[in-house]
C-alpha cells in the first residue's frame, strides 16, 4: 500500500516561493504542507510537524534551499537533496527568534525574511523594528549585526520623523547591484537605505501614507513603494546624500478613495515601455469586494479580477545578471481556489493552461469514475474535443520549467471522470503524476435553467473604466442543484457515456467529432406505476428545451430519460453490446433500450412505510430535523450503554456520516460507526428499504443449467437482490423486435444489509468480461461449460451462491468478525511486477473505518488490510474509486484527491532530480570560488550539507579526489 501523490490544488493555500534560479515555485498551505512545483511531473512534497500556517516561503538565492515562516514564528531550512537516484525534500533546521528575558512577543515576531546573495545569512525584520541577522544553514544569531531601530533613528535627523516610525518592518529587499546595501521600509512610511559594511544609514524616504511593499528597479537607480490609500511611489536613489524628494506619485483608481496595493513589480523592456503589474487598488466603494491584479504596460491596462482573493503572485522574467532588461513573460498568480498563470507576451495577455494544480472543485464534485487503459483512438477523439475548448488559452510553453522528470512513462492511458455540482463532467487524464483537465463536458443545455447559456460576464465597453476582466475557471455556484450529477459510466470501447443527475435525469450520449444541432429524445419512467398512497414532496424535474439544441464536438446527449418522481439517481449500468442503460433510485429502477429508444420495464422497489423516500433531499428540512433529533438520542442511548459495556470510550458520531454529500451513497439510513458486535437482522420497516444500490448486466444461466442468457441484477437497501432474464434480439433484427424482460429471481438477505455489489463468476470462477472487452480482443472468452457462480456484496457480508439454484454456497461475515460495513467494493486484476505471465482477480474492499481489505476470489479469503482513510473523515471515504488495476482516488479535501496503489506493477509517483545549474556572475555579484564551483559539480542538490558557520569544510573537500581533480583541471586551464 502506498499514497504514491496528491492531485488537483491545496486547500487552504497560504504563501508562495518562485526560485528564478531553479526555475521551481513552492506553495505552502494552512495545514503545514509545502509543495514544489516544477516541469511537469516534477514535484515535492513536505510536511511541517508542527501543522502550522506557512506565512511566508523564501528560495536561498543560487541553492536548493528554501525558508519558510510559520504562524507560531519558526523558521524551517528545507533542502532538495539526492537519494537513489532521485531528489527529496527534506526539512534540515527548524529555529525560533527569541528576544531577551522579559520582552514582549513583538519583539521578536518576524515580519519580513531577506535571504542575502552571499547565501550566508538571512535578515529577519520584527514587529519592534529591529533587524536580526542569522546565518545559514545553523541558524545562528550574529548579535553584533543586528540592525536595531535605535541605530536607525539616531542617523535618521529628527525633525524628519519620531521614534514610532521605526516600528515594524514591512520589507527588506537588497540593492540589485550592490549587495552591501539594503533597502528597509518601515510601516508608518519611513524607508531607509542601509550600509551594511559602514552600519550606517546612506539615504532615507519619507511617505507620507502607511507603507505595504517596495520594489527595487533593475539597474538600482530607483525603487517603488505602493501604500495603504492605493497609492505608489518613484524613489531616485542618487549617488551623493542629497535627500531625494520622490519622482511621482500615482493613485492608479483614484481620486476616490482606493483599497491598499499590497504589492507591485517595475518591470523594464526593450521597447522602453515599462510593464507596472500591481496587487488591490481598486476603488474602495464601488470594488472593494473584487480580488483584483493590475498590469499597465504603456496604454494597454486591463485589472485582471480573480475568482477568489489572491494570495500572492509573482512575475517571470529575464534573471540573467548580465541582462539590460527584465522583459517579463508570465505572471504567476496564487488564488485562494485556482493558481492562474497569464502569458504577458501575447497580445490580449491570454491565461495558459496548467499542466498540474487542476481546481478540481471549480464546480463541487460530486461523484467520480475511472477507466483503465483507454483505446488509442478515443483518447485521440476526446483530446481533439477539448483542444477546440482550448482556443482562447495561450499556446505559450508552460514557463515555471525546473528540475527533470524522471518518472518512467505511464503503461497505459488512464482516465479519471468527475460529475460536479453545475451538470459538467471532467475528463482528467489521470495516466500519469500530472491530473491534467482533457475535456469538459456540460449537460446544461438539454435544460431550461434561469442562466442564459449565451450570457458572457467577460464583456466590457470600450469606455469602462477600470477595466476588470474576469480570469480563473472556480466557481462554486450552480444555477440548480438539480442539474448535479450523481452517476456516469464510460464504455471505452463503443463511446456510449451514460450521466444520471440530482432530478432523476439520466442523458445517454455518444462521441461526435463535430458540432451537431439535433432534438434529444425524451422518455419518461414512472418507477411508482401509479401505485396508491404515495405522494413526492421533493423537487420538480428540470423542465427540458423543445426542438432542435446546439451541441460542441464531443460527447453529445441523444436520449433523455426522466424518472418520475424525480429523485436522485443512485445507481447506473451501461451495456453497449446489447445498447440497454439501467438506472435506479430510492422508488426502483428501470431498464432503456437506448437502440430503439424505448423503456423496456420498471420495478418498483418501494416499502409501505419508506416515506422518506418520497421526500427528496433538496426538500427535507423536517424529517432532517427529526432525524438529528433521533440520531442524537440514539448516540446519547449508545454512550450509556458503551460505557457500561467498555467503561465509555465513545464511537464515531452519525452527524458526522449526515455531513458526507459526495456521493449519494451516504444518503442510507444514519447510523454510527459499528463497533463489534454480531450480524443481527433488520426490520422491513428500517426507512429507505427500496433504495437501489447497485445495478449489474452478465450474460449467465439464470432458469436452467443448459442455456445463458441476458441478465439485470439489482440490489436493494433492504438486502433484496432481483434478477430479469432478458431477451435481446440478434443484430438483424434488433431494430424491429422490441426487448423483453421478466423477473427470474428475488433473493431477500436474511440480515437485509444493504446490498453495495454483485458479481458473476463464470467456470473458472473468473469475473465476467465488460461489454465488447472479448469483441476487442482484450479478454478471454467466459468459460460457460463449467457453472457460474453469484457473489452478492452486503455491507456486512459476502456471499457465494450457486447458478442457477441460488443455493447458498460460501460467505464471509466481515462486520460479525471485524465490526465493519463494506462502503465501496470492486474487482482488481492484481499483475506481478516480476512476471508479465501471472495475474489475479481480488475484491478490493474500503470499509467505514478507512481500511482497504483485499479478499481473494472465489474462496473470500482475507489476504491483506492496511489503514487508508482515517473512519472520521466520511467524505474521503464516500468518494474514493478503485482502478481496474489496484489503484484508486479519494479527496483529502473537496479540492484535493489522494492516489493510492495497492499493486506492485502499478505505481504512479513522482520520480525527479533538480541539478543546480551553473551560476552566471556578474562584478557586483558574490562570485563562487572554484572549490565551491566544483563542490557544486560533483554533489549537485547537496551543498547546503558542505556549510559550516557559513564556510566550506575545506579539509572535506580536499580529501576528496574528484574535487582534487577538478581544482588540478581548472588551474592548469587557466580559466
Amino acid at each position: 500500500f502506498y499514497q504514491t501523490v496528491e492531485h488537483g490544488f491545496p486547500h487552504q493555500p497560504s504563501a508562495l516561493g518562485y526560485s528564478p534560479f531553479l526555475r521551481l515555485m513552492a506553495i505552502g498551505t494552512r495545514s503545514g504542507a509545502i509543495k514544489l512545483y516544477g516541469a511537469p511531473g516534477v514535484e515535492f512534497m513536505g510536511l511541517h510537524e508542527e501543522n502550522n500556517t506557512v506565512m511566508q516561503i523564501h528560495f536561498i538565492p543560487d541553492q536548493c534551499q528554501l525558508v519558510t515562516l510559520l504562524d507560531d514564528n519558526s523558521l524551517h531550512l528545507w533542502s532538495l537533496k539526492q537519494h537513489g537516484g532521485a531528489s527529496e525534500l527534506r526539512e534540515e533546521h527548524r529555529f525560533t527568534l527569541k528576544g531577551p528575558p522579559g520582552s514582549p512577543p513583538s519583539a521578536t515576531q518576524i515580519t519580513a525574511v531577506l535571504p542575502h546573495s552571499s547565501r550566508e545569512v538571512l535578515y529577519l525584520g520584527t514587529e519592534s523594528g529591529n533587524i536580526f541577522v542569522v546565518e545559514l544553514p545553523s541558524f545562528r544569531v550574529l548579535e553584533d549585526r543586528t540592525i536595531s531601530s535605535e541605530a536607525v533613528l539616531q542617523r535618521v535627523p529628527e525633525d524628519n520623523c519620531n521614534r514610532r516610525s521605526c516600528e515594524l518592518v514591512e520589507a527588506l529587499r537588497e540593492h540589485p547591484k550592490n549587495p552591501d546595501q539594503i533597502l528597509i521600509g518601515y510601516s508608518r512610511g519611513l524607508i531607509v537605505l542601509w550600509d551594511l559594511q559602514n552600519n550606517k544609514v546612506t539615504h532615507h524616504f519619507l511617505g507620507s501614507q502607511q507603507l505595504e511593499n517596495l520594489y527595487w528597479q533593475r539597474d538600482g537607480s530607483k525603487f517603488i513603494s505602493c501604500h495603504y490609500d492605493g497609492s505608489y511611489t518613484q524613489w531616485p536613489v542618487s549617488s551623493d546624500n542629497r535627500q531625494p524628494e520622490p519622482l511621482e506619485n500615482t493613485v492608479p483608481y483614484g481620486p476616490f478613495p482606493c483599497k491598499a496595493i499590497s504589492k507591485i513589480y517595475w518591470q523594464t523592456t526593450k521597447n522602453g515601455l515599462p510593464y507596472i503589474i500591481f496587487q488591490g487598488g481598486m476603488p474602495r466603494a464601488s470594488y472593494g469586494d473584487r480580488h483584483s491584479i493590475s498590469v499597465i504596460h504603456g496604454s494597454q491596462q486591463t485589472a485582471f479580477d480573480f475568482t477568489s482573493r489572491v494570495i500572492d503572485f509573482f512575475i517571470i522574467f529575464s534573471s540573467e545578471p548580465a541582462a539590460e532588461f527584465d522583459d517579463p513573460s508570465a505572471m504567476v498568480v496564487l488564488a485562494e481556489e485556482e493558481l492562474v498563470v497569464i502569458d504577458l507576451k501575447t497580445a490580449g495577455w491570454p491565461a495558459v493552461h496548467p499542466p498540474y494544480l487542476a481546481s478540481l472543485h471549480c464546480s463541487a464534485i460530486t461523484c467520480s469514475h475511472h477507466v483503465s487503459n483507454i483505446p488509442l483512438k478515443l483518447w485521440e477523439r476526446i483530446i481533439s474535443a477539448g483542444s477546440k475548448q482550448n482556443i482562447h488559452y495561450s499556446s505559450m510553453p508552460w514557463p515555471i520549467d525546473g528540475g527533470t522528470n524522471i518518472a518512467p512513462d505511464p503503461p497505459q492511458r488512464d482516465l479519471l471522470l468527475t460529475g460536479h455540482e453545475d451538470g459538467t463532467v471532467r475528463f482528467w487524464d489521470a495516466s500519469g503524476v500530472c491530473l491534467h483537465l482533457l475535456y469538459k463536458l456540460s449537460t446544461v443545455r438539454v435544460f431550461l435553467t434561469d442562466a442564459d447559456p449565451n450570457d458572457n460576464m467577460n464583456t466590457l465597453g470600450e469606455d469602462e473604466w477600470p477595466p476588470l476582466r474576469k480570469v480563473g475557471t472556480f466557481d462554486p455556484y450552480s444555477d440548480d442543484p438539480r442539474l448535479g450529477i450523481q452517476k456516469i459510466y464510460l464504455c471505452k470501447y463503443s463511446g456510449y457515456l451514460a450521466v444520471a443527475g440530482t432530478a432523476g435525469q439520466v442523458l445517454v450520449m455518444e462521441l461526435n467529432d463535430e458540432d451537431a444541432e439535433h432534438v434529444v429524445d425524451h422518455a419518461e419512467a414512472d418507477l411508482l406505476q401509479d401505485q396508491e398512497g404515495y405522494r413526492w414532496k421533493g423537487h420538480e424535474k428540470l423542465k427540458t428545451r423543445d426542438g432542435p439544441v446546439r451541441f460542441e464536438a464531443g460527447f453529445q446527449p441523444f436520449v433523455l430519460v426522466q424518472c418520475q418522481p424525480p429523485a436522485v439517481v443512485t445507481s447506473l449500468a451501461l451495456h453497449s453490446e446489447w445498447k440497454l442503460v439501467a438506472f435506479g433510485t430510492s422508488h426502483g429502477f428501470g431498464l432503456f433500450d437506448h437502440q430503439q429508444k424505448r423503456l423496456v420495464f420498471v420495478k418498483c422497489t418501494l416499502h409501505p412505510s419508506d416515506q422518506l423516500a418520497l421526500e427528496g433531499p433538496l426538500s427535507r428540512v423536517k424529517s432532517l430535523k427529526k432525524s438529528l433529533r433521533q440520531s442524537f438520542r440514539r448516540i446519547r442511548r449508545s454512550r450509556v450503554s458503551s460505557r457500561k459495556r467498555r467503561g465509555g470510550s465513545g464511537s464515531t458520531s452519525e452527524v458526522q456520516e449526515a455531513n458526507a454529500k459526495f456521493d449519494q451513497d451516504t444518503l442510507q439510513e444514519m447510523e454510527l460507526a459499528p463497533v463489534q458486535r454480531k450480524i443481527e437482522a433488520r426490520s422491513a420497516e428500517d426507512s429507505f428499504t427500496g433504495f437501489v444500490r447497485t445495478l449489474y448486466f452478465a450474460d449467465t444461466f439464470l432458469r436452467d443449467s443448459s442455456r445463458h442468457c441476458p441478465s439485470l441484477w439489482a440490489g436493494t437497501n433492504g438486502g433484496t437482490v432481483y434478477a430479469f432474464c432478458l431477451r435481446v434480439p440478434p443484430a438483424e433484427r434488433r431494430m424491429d423486435e422490441p426487448v423483453r424482460a421478466e423477473q427470474a429471481k428475488e433473493i431477500q438477505l436474511m440480515h437485509r444489509a444493504p446490498v453495495v455489489g454483485i458479481l458473476v463468476l463464470d467456470g473458472r470462477s473468473t469475473p465476467l468480461p465488460e461489454p465488447l472487452e472479448v469483441a476487442h480482443d482484450l479478454s478471454k472468452s467466459p468459460d460457460m461449460q463449467g457453472s457460474h457462480q453469484l457473489l452478492v456484496v452486503s455491507e456486512e457480508q459476502f456471499k457465494v451462491f450457486t447458478l442457477p439454484k441460488v443455493s447458498s454456497k460460501l460467505k464471509l461475515k466481515l462486520t460479525a468478525l471485524e465490526g465493519c460495513r463494506v462502503r465501496k467494493v470492486t474487482v482488481a486484476n492484481f499483475g506481478s511486477c516480476k512476471t508479465d505471465d501471472y495475474s489475479e482477480n481480488d475484491l478490493a474492499v474500503l470499509t467505514n473505518l478507512g481500511d482497504i481489505q483485499i479478499i481473494s476470489l472465489p474462496f473470500l479469503k482475507l489476504q491483506i488490510r492496511y489503514p487508508c482513510i482515517r473512519k472520521e473523515d466520511v467524505s474521503g471515504i464516500a468518494s474514493c474509486v478503485f482502478t481496474k488495476y489496484g489503484q484508486g482516488f479519494y479527496l483529502i479535501s473537496p479540492s484535493e484527491f489522494e492516489r493510492f496503489s495497492l499493486s506492485t506493477k502499478w505505481l504512479v509517483e513522482p520520480r525527479c532530480i533538480v541539478d543546480v545549474p551553473e551560476v552566471t556572475t556578474n562584478n557586483h555579484v558574490h562570485s563562487r570560488s572554484g572549490v565551491e564551483n566544483a563542490a557544486r559539480k560533483s554533489s549537485p542538490c547537496d551543498f547546503g550539507d558542505e556549510r559550516k558557520s557559513g564556510r566550506l569544510m575545506e579539509h572535506a573537500l580536499l580529501n576528496d579526489e574528484k574535487v582534487l581533480k577538478e581544482i588540478q583541471s581548472t588551474l592548469e586551464g587557466g580559466r
